[in-house]
This record gives structure tokens, C-alpha cells and sequence, in this order.
């Protein structure tokens, strides 16, 4: 099924449908993820440090912080800070892979993230928008940044990739609050 996606994305001819089923194809249906949220300051010096794990079982999302349970939020709340770092809930669980509105943005297409070119989708749900990178020969999310008022406001981005059994997936990731003076790392040290 990737394989076949994969060939799609190929062509310039791929329909933001299959660019979307792509991404979501690359994240396990059923899985559980652990590691650690740390917040820092543009120095570099460590701010605070949280252990999660994140789990997935038949498309209910549940995530554990510092050993609490965090419901989650409303759409429209999703991208409310996790502990006063940079990191939301959407950033960990990516939930708007799973929005149902979205397009090219053709003002971005063909931009690289990392040396790829990548084609550029706008994805909305409620009041909320998000501008993702996928990598046209892969499929894979490359970058994302959350908008306000048309302006990026936060941005995640994957810094290191590590192969999980058979599973290749970025294991780290960074996120910023544009102009905060911080930068927060997600982690993943352990997937099942």
C-alpha cells in the first residue's frame, strides 16, 4: 500500500487526498510511544524535562504526562501548551493528519524542507489551521507550523530519524513558539 501511494507522489499529479493517506500511512494504527518533552532556552540551557508516552489503540489517543493523564482537548483547544513547553497535543499525537478540510497551498508548492521537495498542504478544523511539508518521494510529514491570522505562530519540525523494529520514524523532533525565546525537543526512545 505505501509502495503504491509512494508511486503517486512521484508525479506532481498527486491529489492532496493521497499526499494526507500517504502521512497517515506512515503512523502506526495501534501503538504505544515513550519519551521525553524537554523545553529550553535559545542558550540551550534545559528549562524543564517531562516523560510521556503517548498511546493509540483503534483511533482513541491517550497521553500520559509525568505519569498524568491528559484529556484530550477540544478541537479548537489543541493547540494549548502541554506543560508550559512548546509541545500540544497535536504536535504529539498529530491529529490534523486526521482533519477532513484540507488543500494546496499553491503559494508554497514545491518548497524543501531538508533537501526535499515537498508539496504543501493547508489543513483546517474548527477555527484552527495548519500548513504541513510532505515529502513528494516518500510521503513523508516533513514539517508543520500551526497559523493564526494566516501567520505561523508555532512549528514542529523533525531533526533525526531512527529505525523502531521494522519501522523507520523521526525520533527527534523540535517545536517553537515563533518569537517565544524557547524551543522545546520531543524525544522518542521507546515505540511499540
Amino acid at each position: 500500500m505505501i509502495a503504491l501511494i509512494a508511486s503517486f507522489l512521484l508525479s506532481t499529479n498527486a491529489t492532496p487526498r493521497e499526499l494526507v493517506e500517504s502521512c497517515r500511512a506512515m503512523i502506526p494504527a495501534n501503538v504505544t510511544i515513550e519519551g521525553r518533552i524537554v523545553l529550553r532556552n535559545r542558550r540551550g540551557v534545559v528549562k524543564a524535562e517531562h516523560g510521556y508516552c503517548l498511546k493509540r489503540l483503534d483511533s482513541k489517543t491517550s497521553l500520559v504526562v509525568d505519569g498524568t493523564e491528559l484529556a484530550p482537548p477540544p478541537v479548537d483547544k489543541g493547540g494549548a501548551p502541554v506543560m508550559d513547553t512548546d509541545v500540544t497535543w497535536s504536535d504529539i499525537a498529530l491529529d490534523y493528519l486526521w482533519w477532513d478540510d484540507f488543500s494546496f497551498d499553491a503559494e508554497r508548492e514545491g518548497e524543501s524542507v531538508h533537501g526535499q521537495v515537498c508539496a504543501v498542504l493547508i489543513m483546517k478544523k474548527g477555527g484552527r489551521t495548519v500548513r504541513v511539508w510532505v515529502d513528494r518521494k516518500t510521503g513523508a510529514l516533513m514539517q508543520a507550523e500551526e497559523l493564526s491570522g494566516g501567520k505561523p505562530m508555532r512549528r514542529m519540525w523533525g531533526t533525526r530519524i531512527k529505525k523502531f523494529g521494522e519501522r523507520w520514524m523521526a525520533n527527534v523532533m523540535e517545536v517553537e513558539t515563533i518569537g517565544s525565546g524557547h524551543r522545546t525537543k520531543i524525544t522518542v526512545e521507546k515505540l511499540q
